[in-house]
């Protein structure tokens, strides 16, 4: 068996790859007014429900998402005071309110703190005027820096309880709606076409650092703002799944392993695919076959209701089955089957052993089995899905044999 310079693996130059690429979004429209209106209520609903008196979004994902705020991070205070009932406050270093007033897009008012002053106590006054029904459970988005936690935890009344914001975060985001699905798919879409780009431009000699760089003007001439992440690895760095410190060069009859994915009007992609260049081995072969059974293992048990730690569980027992495993054991496959995927590339709910969270509509998560074999090399194969009220749906259609990674 042989692959060498057929099913699209090797052949091109990167320059007649790139010129068979073109823009993929011009046709996309980005999450509207409306939607993130929708998101508020459910978040305000859920709060009503469960005696959550305010929700604190920090600046990164969990602002965008709610508000379509785009801001970072940093060592100054930026976000949003997302209240049970009425309008949400956004917090700001003053000298930064009018470049927050030219990306707002849901309204409220945005108050300002001088640089001596303290930020905490501005968001902690704002909590406490909010809080006139007595609830004191406050809610802080799970990815706001410890720094700010612990300043707002030190001017909070004792009676006060912080909580988790995942509760909330987490209970909206994990449920994508139709329009969300529909970037999602692009960007899968896209970052296809940029798997099939770089296995077209392989050739013996060939380094990891030349094939990045390949799939980043690749992603860029898709229409995306270039790689979001990009792994390459060739031969025995197969076997570590998230890659080796130093560059490798391509020979022939290496494995390849190649993860990468974009990002579209803030959603993003996220796939693998692993095949040989040149003639795998008849041990590469049955391994690559045992990734493919697993993931579709999972891709089966993967129906509403059932739960994330049941999908995880089919995976590996069709592992075992193969004689690999059991559990975490190697050869088999070292961590959790899948993640969740949307506005963060790891996000809610996760395919993981004894997570006992039902699938449901709207639930998107990778499906990614890897199998690593110590010292020798790895296989991954990961592709995406999505929950219908008919089951599961995928976003890319797998590889179909380690001679045939596309179709």
């Amino acid at each position: 068996m042989t692959n060498l310079h057929t099913n699209g693996i090797g052949g091109k130059t990167p320059q007649q790859a790139l010129d068979a690429l073109s823009d993929m979004t011009l046709d996309l429209t980005p999450i509207q007014l409306q939607e993130h209106e929708m998101r508020i209520e459910k978040a305000q609903a859920y709060m009503r429900e469960n005696n959550i008196g305010a929700l604190y979004l920090n600046a990164g994902t969990n602002l965008t998402y709610f508000t379509g705020m785009q801001w970072y991070p940093s060592e100054r205070l930026v976000g949003a005071i997302l209240p049970v009932e009425g309008e949400l406050v956004y917090l700001a270093p003053a000298f930064e309110i009018d470049s927050l007033k030219e990306r707002q897009v849901v309204s409220g008012e945005i108050k300002g703190w001088q640089e001596h002053e303290s930020p905490y106590a501005l968001l902690v006054d704002e909590v406490q005027s909010i809080a006139t029904s007595g609830n004191t459970r406050i809610a802080i988005d799970e990815s706001t820096p410890f720094f700010i936690v612990d300043g707002i935890n030190k001017l909070l009344p004792s009676t006060s309880l912080i909580i988790n914001g995942s509760e909330v975060t987490a209970h909206c985001r994990m449920h994508k709606s139709a329009n969300e699905i529909a970037l999602i798919q692009r960007a899968m879409d896209m970052t296809l076409s940029v798997h099939k780009a770089a296995a077209s431009i392989l050739y013996e000699g060939i380094t990891t650092t030349e094939v990045e760089s390949f799939i980043n003007q690749a992603h860029k001439k898709v229409g995306a703002s270039g790689s979001y992440f990009c792994i390459v690895l060739f031969g025995k760095a197969t076997s570590y799944p998230h890659g080796v410190k130093d560059p490798q060069v391509l020979q022939l009859n290496d494995m390849v392993l190649i993860d990468t994915g974009c990002k579209v009007h803030g959603y993003l992609s996220d796939i693998t695919r692993t095949y040989c260049y040149g003639t795998p081995s008849a041990k590469q072969v049955a391994i690559w076959n045992s990734e493919k059974r697993a993931q579709q293992a999972a891709f089966d048990a993967a129906q509403l209701g059932v739960s994330c730690g049941d999908v995880d569980n089919a995976a590996r027992l069709s592992l075992q089955h193969d004689g690999l495993g059991p559990d975490y054991n190697l050869p088999g496959l070292p961590h959790r089957t899948g993640h969740g995927i949307g506005m963060d590339i790891h996000e809610w709910p996760y395919l993981v052993k004894d997570n006992p969270q039902p699938l449901a509509q709207g639930m998107c998560f990778s499906n990614e089995p890897m199998i690593v074999v110590p010292n020798e090399f790895g296989i991954r194969l990961e592709d995406h899905f999505y929950m219908t009220n008919e089951g599961p749906k995928w976003f890319t259609e797998p590889s179909q044999e380690i001679d045939v990674p596309f179709g």
